[in-house]
């Protein structure tokens, strides 16, 4: 397994396989692409969702295309936006999405038994949602089809994301409950005016049983994701002894170069290849 960052770098050229249709919405194409390493024969999958705060951001330029070095195959998934979709719409395009990467694994050559799911920012929220979010009909969707095939994953990376929508009521109101936050938009709500909706959307209150592990990696100084999110995730995850292994950057803020640095990226790197390898 190639560990140098140097190697693993210099073998990134772009996506293997772009556009990659997964599902199609109201005549719209959901799309994503595919890195593969170069030794793709049963190697683990990632499934990468991007940030922007569930409105912005795209598939096209991921920042996680380095775990190719480390033998993983990364997909980079499309979800509507909340200016298309209100939740749990990006939810079911997240699960659809793992569903089709699973159906279709054979033609790819990755282990459709060893799929893991990263995110920044929102997208560790989606991250977390579908690997916590089991057994509910409301949640898993029927988005791409392929229903055969499972949307179970295991395990999770979660860069900086939010965990609590009640709590971020009470932390972040700004973020919550005024029209135009980022929450706002997710929801179609103010968390205060729909808490059982928020509820359902927050990642922590599906810890339980079948919980798969998962990396937290956080900033303390996060202006936009208080690091409360991050206590809280790891919180309910101690409190039914499942796996969690957390690390809070003192000085870091929302995101930054800091969090790709070769210790960090090591550490995901091992993390992933406990649970995937």
């Amino acid at each position: 397994m190639i560990r140098s960052l140097e190697i693993a770098s210099a073998m990134i050229k772009g996506p293997t396989y772009s556009d990659l249709t997964y599902a199609v919405v109201e005549g719209r194409e959901l799309c994503l692409d595919l890195y593969l390493p170069f030794w793709t024969r049963s190697c683990p999958l990632v499934v990468f969702f991007h940030g922007g705060g569930w409105s912005d951001g795209t598939y096209k330029r991921p920042g996680l295309e380095w775990l190719t070095g480390y033998g993983f195959a990364v997909a980079t998934v499309q979800y509507r936006l909340t200016n298309v979709a209100t939740f749990p719409a990006q939810l079911h395009d997240a699960k659809g999405a793992i569903r089709w990467l699973r159906a279709h694994a054979p033609e790819y050559g990755y282990d459709a038994g060893r799929i893991g799911t990263v995110g920044f920012s929102s997208g560790a929220h989606l991250a977390m949602m579908a690997g916590l979010a089991q057994g509910d009909d409301f949640l898993e969707g029927v988005i791409g089809g392929n229903l055969e095939a499972s949307s179970v994953v295991n395990a999770v990376v979660d860069y900086y994301g939010a965990t609590d929508f009640i709590l971020r009521a009470q932390s972040q109101p700004e973020q919550t409950e005024k029209p135009g936050s980022v929450v706002y938009k997710l929801l179609g709500s103010a968390v205060s005016e729909n808490e059982s909706l928020a509820q359902q959307a927050s990642p922590a209150y599906h810890v339980g049983e079948n919980a798969p592990p998962l990396f937290v990696i956080h900033g303390e100084q996060d202006p936009q994701v208080c690091v409360d999110q991050a206590h809280r995730i790891v919180a309910y995850y101690q409190e039914n002894q499942k796996e969690v292994t957390v690390e809070i950057l003192p000085e870091g803020g929302h995101g930054g170069a800091e969090f790709f640095s070769q210790k960090y990226r090591e550490q995901v790197a091992a993390f992933l290849r406990e649970h995937l390898c």
